[in-house]
């Protein structure tokens, strides 16, 4: 047999192993993913009534033209715009601060690295319903109002204000998710090279200057992946307001995705709800592509 056709056999038998490796994930990507995505964008094209699943009716663009004219759909909208805007620095500066605190050789940093990771082991739902009751505005039971009033301040209402509901989720959601950023960022600072920062103690640089000049240019592509990640999960805002507000007060933590829910499994709008998910499914990939094009160009 010659090399040649040695060769060739090899990268056949390769070739084989790569497919018979990926199928599995790739058949549960589309059966999960795309299938679920094309069947969206047809039934968005219907008139779907879930308590009325024989009576289907198609109206093309109707349901889009309906969406764009939702003062609900913008409401959504902008209070998932807000949500992101505001948590992605803060839970991602919030990630930072801890990776480098945790990254400091002391005694028992292992127990901080679990106590600050452990949130992201908890179900959502249960950090939900335990900042509910933190949140609480009765003094006698909500534990933050409880120590406002011991301090001589007024207590809170912090999920039954309008003003006061979207930000209160803001803040429990950068605590509850730091800890995978964290982890992230720690992978990051490890991969910096230590004889930088004993070079700079040389030259006099102090913790503020080796920060700017060393540590964030040797974390910036685990920055820019960070927040893009971090934007991701900030769109897909549910379970906070679901389970802490209902989408109130005042419609002030309604999100897009708390939205589609409602009009496809509360009111039973399921081509209405279909048309929201595949416009909300666009407006995620162009941010992501555009957060993909700006960390090409920061390289």
């Amino acid at each position: 047999m010659s090399k040649t056709s040695s060769l060739t056999g090899r990268k056949r038998n390769e070739r084989v192993a790569a497919y018979i490796f990926t199928g599995p994930a790739m058949f549960l990507l589309v059966a999960f993913l795309v299938v679920p995505i094309l069947y969206t964008v047809r039934y968005s094209l219907f008139q779907y009534q879930i308590v009325r699943p024989d009576n289907i009716t198609f109206i093309g663009l109707k349901n889009y033209i309906k969406l764009f004219a939702d003062k609900d759909f913008w409401i959504a909208f902008r209070n998932t715009v807000y949500f992101s805007v505001l948590v992605v620095p803060l839970q991602c500066a919030l990630a930072l601060a801890l990776a480098m605190l945790v990254s400091s050789r002391f005694r028992g940093v292992s127990i901080f690295r679990t106590m600050y990771f452990s949130p992201q082991l908890t179900s959502m739902v249960v950090i939900s319903i335990l900042w509910t009751v933190l949140y609480n505005s009765n003094p006698s039971t909500g534990l933050i109002n409880s120590l406002l009033v011991n301090l001589g301040l007024e207590p809170i209402n912090f999920l039954s204000n309008s003003k006061t509901a979207m930000n209160s989720i803001i803040f429990m959601s950068a605590w509850q998710g730091a800890g995978y950023q964290m982890m992230i960022f720690l992978a990051g600072l490890q991969g910096i090279p230590r004889d930088q920062y004993e070079a700079a103690n040389v030259d006099g640089a102090n913790k503020v200057q080796q920060f700017l000049y060393i540590t964030l240019p040797g974390l910036r592509s685990t920055i820019m992946y960070v927040i893009q990640i971090t934007m991701i999960q900030a769109m897909k805002l549910f379970t906070q307001p679901y389970v802490m507000t209902q989408g109130g007060p005042e419609n002030s933590t309604k999100t897009l995705v708390y939205y589609i829910y409602t009009q496809g499994f509360q009111q039973g709008n399921f081509g209405y709800a279909c048309s929201v998910a595949a416009v909300f499914f666009v407006i995620v990939v162009i941010m992501s592509l555009a957060m993909k094009r700006l960390m090409l160009d920061n390289h």
